[in-house]
């Protein structure tokens, strides 16, 4: 019998495009009731629409400590928490000033932080709960020129191991995807610094990027988003503390 969501409420961070829309889409097909996050008002409004319209939506910047607080307390009671919110910025290390690397600790780390802290405690009382950290493969593998990104996201890796044990007799299971690269706005901004840079044309930057999957493609934000939703599912209940790679093979 195909397991449901019904009855449970997720929260996705970073859903008004893609992967964070792809994962809000896939668990309210399971059955959720889905709260949409992220900082632009009227790309929520507008995912917000394309899933249906009776979708719930709060701006948030998960940066940001107090802006966090308000948007979870409107939000109510979570029991599914997607923490998909994420920025890459690319740079030789010699060129990572301060001000980079911390924006990437922030948004990729911190934010997930400061949205465990808003919506563990409801898991706990209730004695249910699902996390699952959208990471990277670049949490698992190191990859040029990205040094801030890859540090935020080994240290979303961490988190998850960390807090997994922590929850583990509480009925919370935390995990972690780690997508490859995957068709998103992050890797049109890759593709853009490639031709900028090397002046490859945008195919031949698009087949670099697909070349680190054995698959020789792009994964898909659909792809991520079922990935996702299995780990939410009540018979998942034993995945946890994982570090699941959404890559065709990239990193085993």
């Amino acid at each position: 019998m195909m397991e449901t969501l019904n009855g449970k409420h997720a929260v996705v961070t970073g859903a008004s495009r893609g992967i964070g829309l792809a994962v809000a889409r896939t668990l309210a097909a399971h059955g959720a009731r889905v709260t949409l996050m992220a900082r632009d008002e009227a790309a929520l409004a507008e995912a917000a629409l394309a899933l249906g319209g009776a979708v719930a939506w709060q701006v948030v910047d998960v940066a940001d400590l107090d802006s966090v607080g308000a948007a979870f307390a409107r939000a109510g009671t979570v029991d599914i928490l997607v923490n998909n919110a994420g920025q890459a910025a690319s740079a030789p290390f010699g060129r990572t000033d301060a001000a980079l690397w911390q924006r990437m600790l922030d948004v990729n780390l911190t934010g997930a932080y400061h949205c465990i802290q808003a919506a563990l405690p409801g898991m706990v009382d209730k004695g249910w709960g699902r996390i699952v950290n959208v990471a990277s493969t670049a949490g698992l593998t190191g990859y040029r020129y990205v040094a801030a990104y890859c540090a935020a996201k080994h240290g979303l890796v961490g988190l998850t191991r960390a807090l997994a044990l922590e929850v583990a007799a509480k009925g919370v299971t935390v995990n972690a995807v780690c997508p490859g690269f995957t068709e998103t706005d992050i890797v049109r901004d890759a593709v853009a610094t490639i031709v900028r840079t090397t002046g490859r044309t945008v195919a031949e930057a698009r087949a670099q990027l697909a070349s680190a999957n054995p698959q020789g493609r792009l994964v898909q934000p659909d792809e991520v988003a079922h990935a996702v939703a299995w780990l939410c599912m009540p018979g998942a209940s034993a995945l946890n503390g994982q570090a699941v790679a959404v890559a065709g093979g990239e990193v085993m």
